[in-house]
C-alpha cells in the first residue's frame, strides 16, 4: 500500500537552459488573466513529470529535438505562454505577448527507466536534477510561464518534466497544451482542440457582488508550523483498499465517488495523524472543476483556470470521533456548494478582498488529476508510463496540498497513487491509522476511531 521514498542516484548532464519563442510571428499585446487566475493561492510554480520508454520506432529520432520543435510550433496557437506576467493597479495580473518564449533543458542522465523500478510514482529520486531550477527563473511576474526539461536515459526512453506558473493554467489546461505540443510531435500542423482564452468569462461583474459563502477565504487565526523533518510517501488505493473502506460507509454513502471517498479518509487519517485539539476546526480544501457548471458549458478549449476550492469544516474531536461517513458528507456538500453563481461570486470576491489566499491554518487541500490526462500525453513515442505531478505538497504553503493519481500497480490492478507530505512522526501515526482503516483494525465496524488508537496518540 505504502512506497518509502525510492534510494536510487543518478547523474545527470544538462545543456544551457534556452528560451524557446514561437515558430512564426505572434501578436504583441496585453491580455488580463481572469479574477479565478490571479488569485493568491494559484501564484506560484507547479511541477509535473512524465516518464516514457524506448520504441524501437522512433530509432534514431532525439526526443529533446523532436520536442523541442513541436514546443515551437505549439506556442504559436498559445503564444501567451511566451509572454511573461505583469501586474496592474489593484494586483491585477495580465500577460505581456512578448514572444521571448519557454525556458527549455536539454539533458542525458546515466540512468534506465528499469533502474527507477514498477513503482513510479512521488516522490521521484534526483527531481531536483531533472528539473533543474534555472536560477532567476521561478518568479511570478517577468519569469517563463513555462519551464521545461527533457532528460534523455540510457535505455532509450526519455523522461518530460514541466514546471507551470499555476495563474496560466489548471490541470485541464495545461495537459491541453501539452497534448498539442505532442500532436505538433506527431505531425499535426494545428490542435484537434483550438485554445479558447476569453478569460472575461471567469471575471468579475460589474457592480462585483458577494452572493454565495465562501468559508474557504474565512481569516482563521492560526500559524503554519513548517516541518523540520518533511517525510514523503505515496499511498496505492486498487479494489481492495476501495472496498475495505466502503464498507465502513452506511448504506446511503457506499455509492460516493473515489475522490468523495480518499477525501474523507485522508482528512480524518491526517487530522489524527497530526494530533490536532479536538476543540480547533480542522478544513479540507476539494478541488472542483467548474467547467461543466455553468450554461452553457465553457468551451473545451479554456485553457484558464476554472475551478473552486469550497471546503468541508469540522471539530476535530468530532471529525476524529464519529465514523467516517460523517466526514464523507461533509466533503459531498462542500463540492456541491460549486455552481455557476459560485463562481461568479468567487470571482467579485477577489475583487473586493483584494484577491486572497485561501486559508491555510489547520487545512488540507486535495485536488484529483485522476480525468486530467497527463498519462496519455504522447509525444510519438506512445503514452507516458507515469504522467502526472511530480510530488505532493506542493504549493505556496508546502506540504498542505495532496493530489489523487492514476497509477497500475505490479499486479495490473488500475487504482490511484495518493501522495503525502507529513512530519515524520505524524507518517507513521497516518500510516498507522490508515493501516488500521483498511484491515478493519483499530476501528469499529463504522469506522470509528478504537480506545488503542487513541490511547497511541
Amino acid at each position: 500500500m505504502a512506497s518509502p521514498s525510492t534510494s536510487l542516484v543518478f547523474k545527470v548532464h544538462r545543456h544551457e537552459p534556452e528560451l524557446v519563442p514561437p515558430a512564426k510571428p505572434t501578436p504583441y499585446e496585453y491580455k488580463l488573466l481572469s479574477d479565478i487566475d490571479d488569485q493568491e493561492g494559484l501564484r506560484f510554480q507547479i511541477p509535473v513529470i512524465q516518464f516514457y520508454r524506448y520504441n524501437p520506432s522512433m530509432q534514431g529520432k532525439d526526443p529533446a529535438r523532436v520536442i523541442r520543435e513541436a514546443l515551437a510550433q505549439a506556442l504559436v496557437f498559445y503564444y501567451p505562454f511566451a509572454g511573461r506576467l505583469r501586474e496592474g493597479p489593484r494586483r491585477k495580473l495580465m500577460v505581456d505577448c512578448t514572444g521571448e518564449g519557454v525556458m527549455f533543458i536539454e539533458a542525458d542522465a546515466d540512468v534506465t527507466l528499469e533502474q527507477f523500478g514498477d513503482a513510479l510514482q512521488p516522490p521521484f529520486p534526483c527531481l531536483e536534477e531533472l528539473l533543474y531550477d534555472v536560477p532567476g527563473s521561478a518568479g511570478v511576474l517577468n519569469c517563463p510561464l513555462l519551464l521545461i526539461q527533457v532528460t534523455r536515459l540510457r535505455c532509450g526512453g526519455f523522461i518530460f518534466a514541466l514546471r507551470l506558473n499555476h495563474t496560466m493554467s489548471d490541470a485541464a489546461g495545461l495537459t491541453q497544451i501539452m497534448s498539442a505540443v505532442g500532436e505538433m510531435a506527431r505531425g499535426l500542423l494545428t490542435p484537434s482542440i483550438p485554445p479558447v482564452w476569453e478569460r472575461h468569462l471567469l471575471g468579475t461583474r460589474d457592480p462585483p457582488r458577494v452572493t454565495c459563502v465562501h468559508r474557504e477565504y474565512d481569516e482563521v487565526e492560526g500559524t503554519i508550523v513548517p516541518y523540520d523533518d518533511m517525510a514523503h510517501r505515496s499511498f496505492f488505493f486498487g479494489p481492495a483498499e476501495f472496498s475495505a473502506l466502503r464498507k465502513l460507509l452506511p448504506q446511503h454513502l457506499k455509492k460516493c465517488s473515489t475522490f468523495e471517498l480518499l477525501t474523507a479518509c485522508l482528512w480524518r487519517c491526517r487530522t489524527i495523524a497530526i494530533q490536532a485539539n479536538p476543540e480547533e476546526e480542522v478544513r479540507i480544501i476539494c478541488i472542483v472543476n467548474a467547467r461543466s457548471k455553468f450554461n452553457p458549458p465553457l468551451l473545451s478549449g479554456y485553457y484558464g483556470n476554472a475551478f473552486a476550492f469550497p471546503v468541508a469544516v469540522a471539530t476535530a474531536g468530532k471529525l476524529c470521533e464519529n465514523p467516517l461517513g460523517y466526514a464523507l458528507e461533509l466533503v459531498k456538500q462542500a463540492k456541491n456548494d460549486v455552481t455557476e453563481e459560485y463562481m461568479k461570486s468567487l470571482a467579485d470576491l477577489m475583487v473586493i478582498k483584494g484577491r486572497p489566499h485561501f486559508t491555510v491554518v489547520r487545512s488540507y487541500l486535495v485536488s484529483d488529476v485522476t480525468r486530467a490526462g497527463f498519462g496519455d500525453v504522447d509525444f510519438g513515442w506512445g503514452k507516458a508510463v507515469y504522467g502526472g505531478p511530480a510530488k505532493g505538497g506542493v504549493g505556496a504553503i508546502p506540504g498542505l496540498a495532496s493530489f489523487l493519481i492514476p497509477f497500475k500497480n505490479k499486479k495490473g490492478e488500475d487504482g490511484i497513487v495518493l501522495p503525502i507530505t507529513l512530519s515524520a512522526q505524524a507518517m507513521q501515526i497516518f500510516v498507522r491509522e490508515l493501516d488500521g482503516m483498511l484491515n478493519e483494525k483499530g476501528v469499529d465496524k463504522n469506522g470509528r476511531k478504537s480506545v488503542f488508537i487513541s490511547s497511541s496518540l
